[in-house]
């Protein structure tokens, strides 16, 4: 897979709609590179762009608005909320997909020196690009704005990074930097700005000082007026979700309000935000309420309405979580899990040999976890069956990940197995040849063998939950339940077949006295049949205790 990166350059320019558009067309202008937002702030007089792209793509992007910027925006003329420093303020590089934190370093210092030379502007790396300690965090380099840049950048400890340590008034400095997915949010208060920056203090990890320091980890903040709300903002920048997650940042923010008689009315996220932020959020405020919601977009609209997220502008999750957008923009793919049934039906019966069993036997097993999902849901919430709610609760979730897992080996699976028919057809011409496509068909096989053993090893991690639910389904789904056993228990034996005359295969492709590829096979087989007797034995208990009810 392609190195895919974020850059969320902010430049200082909220209110010229014609300036933001050209640097918009520039970024867009980039092949091999995605635009996903624009977002501008009147009252901050700022931008955010965001973007995603290779390596390559990311770098030529942010320095074609670089350019586009140097010619548009005149820091001496430039007034606004949001602490700033430079026309292109800050130019954050993020690590989304098959990449690192040291490629995102490697491409921030990269452009830094770019930006540097081709613009001759200064430039202060900070994140994880930036190797002082006393200039990592932005609040530091920004600590005096612009407006302290004259006499800041000719102080030896804090000459730039790269380009010229000198005063580039209609220009300033631009901070450089690599990091993880940073959060902008804005929490709503019925109060002054005043207020809401009382609250960022104590909040915010920076805290009032070395000796007050604020109480949630990973939070920088201040408070400021939204003229176009008409209302302060507790503005936050979570730098790390995994440690202060959105809903705990509202939360203390809640609580901090309380304490000064102010209203809290809604939050704001700024920009795009990931899908996992807001899946933790959900699952917070389905703890604390004793919530049941086992579908991904009830728990994004659980999030916006416990936090807000409306308030506003209207929060569209196709809009404004990364991987939607995403998955939007790749429009629909080819994969069999995305076909129309009837598609999916003449694919299998065509004359190839993918998709073929393999994909059958995942199809099945999906089916089969699919009706023992609908049996216990057509159960639970019924109030002929409150008394079970409780027991019904534990054992629907197992049944409805596997459900969505099962599903996508489909896809892994007949993957596996292309990749196995093709490495077939190579050439071996000599000896090298003959090596390289032995040691890439073993690989490949070993690929397909782990792939069925995962199939039938999910399986039989459903009997236990299949068992519980035997004796408590609604009776009127009791058919639905039968065939939905019988499903589960034939994907078993297909899997195991399918390991069965795989790890053959793999046995001839290796020499009389490989040993090691016999072990493999033995354990292939070895794990296979225990997994099909397992099957077996619990697929008939839970039928014989299901054909029992009446």
């Amino acid at each position: 897979m392609q190195k895919v990166i974020e850059c969320v350059p902010n430049f200082s320019e909220g209110q010229r709609k014609e300036v933001i558009d050209t640097i918009a067309h520039a970024i867009a202008g980039v092949e091999g590179v995605a635009l996903l937002d624009i977002d501008p702030g009147l009252s901050t007089n700022r931008t955010i762009y965001t973007f995603v792209g290779h390596p390559q793509g990311v770098i030529e992007a942010a320095m074609a608005a670089a350019r586009s910027a140097y010619n548009l925006i005149d820091m001496a003329r430039h007034s606004g909320e949001h602490p700033r420093i430079g026309a292109m303020d800050v130019v954050p590089f993020v690590p989304v997909q098959n990449a690192t934190m040291a490629d995102c370093i490697d491409i921030a210092r990269e452009f830094a020196d770019r930006l540097a030379l081709e613009l001759n502007v200064p430039v202060y790396l900070y994140g994880e690009a930036q190797e002082k300690d006393y200039r990592r965090e932005l609040s530091q380099i920004r600590d005096g704005e612009y407006e302290a840049l004259y006499s800041k950048i000719r102080k030896h400890e804090w000459a730039p990074d790269y380009g010229p340590s000198e005063f580039v008034p209609s220009w300033g400095a631009t901070c450089v930097g690599a990091r993880k997915f940073l959060i902008a949010y804005n929490i709503n208060i019925i109060g002054t700005k005043e207020q809401a920056h009382r609250i960022a203090l104590n909040v915010r990890e920076q805290g009032r000082s070395k000796d007050e320091p604020g109480k949630l980890k990973c939070i920088r903040g201040l408070g400021w007026w939204f003229e176009e709300g008409n209302l302060a903002q507790i503005s936050l920048n979570l730098t790390d979700f995994e440690i202060t997650n959105i809903h705990i940042a509202y939360n203390q923010c809640i609580a901090e309000a309380e304490m000064l008689n102010v209203g809290v009315c809604g939050s704001q996220i700024v920009g795009l935000v990931p899908l996992k932020p807001l899946l933790m959020a959900a699952e917070y405020f389905m703890e604390k309420e004793n919530l049941f919601i086992l579908d991904e977009d009830q728990k994004i609209r659980l999030v916006i309405q416990r936090l807000g997220l409306n308030s506003i502008a209207p929060f569209n999750p196709k809009e404004r979580i990364i991987e939607y957008i995403i998955r939007e923009r790749e429009g629909q793919d080819d994969s069999l899990v995305s076909m129309e049934l009837k598609d999916l039906i003449k694919h299998i019966g065509a004359r190839t040999l993918v998709p073929g069993g393999s994909c059958v036997t995942s199809l099945v097993a999906t089916l089969g976890a699919a009706l023992g999902t609908m049996c216990a849901l057509l159960t639970y919430g019924m109030r002929k069956w409150e008394s079970l709610e409780k027991e019904i609760r534990i054992i629907i979730p197992s049944l409805h990940a596997a459900t969505k897992t099962l599903m996508n080996t489909l896809d892994t699976d007949t993957e596996a197995l292309n990749a196995y028919l093709t490495v077939q057809k190579m050439a071996e011409n000599n000896d090298e040849e003959k090596r390289f496509k032995k040691i890439t068909e073993n690989r490949c096989l070993q690929r397909c063998l782990d792939v069925s053993l995962d199939i039938a090893r999910q399986i039989n991690a459903l009997w236990e939950p299949l068992q519980r639910l035997t004796p408590l389904f609604n009776i009127s789904t009791k058919t639905d339940f039968l065939v939905g056993i019988k499903c589960l228990e034939t994907a078993v034996y297909g899997a195991c077949k399918r390991i069965e005359v795989f790890s053959s295969s793999l046995l001839d492709s290796n020499d009389d006295n490989d040993s090691e590829g016999k072990m493999i096979q033995t354990n292939y087989k070895d794990e296979a049949n225990k997994l099909l007797e397992t099957a077996s034995k619990e697929a008939q208990t839970i039928l014989a205790l299901a054909e029992a009810r009446n």
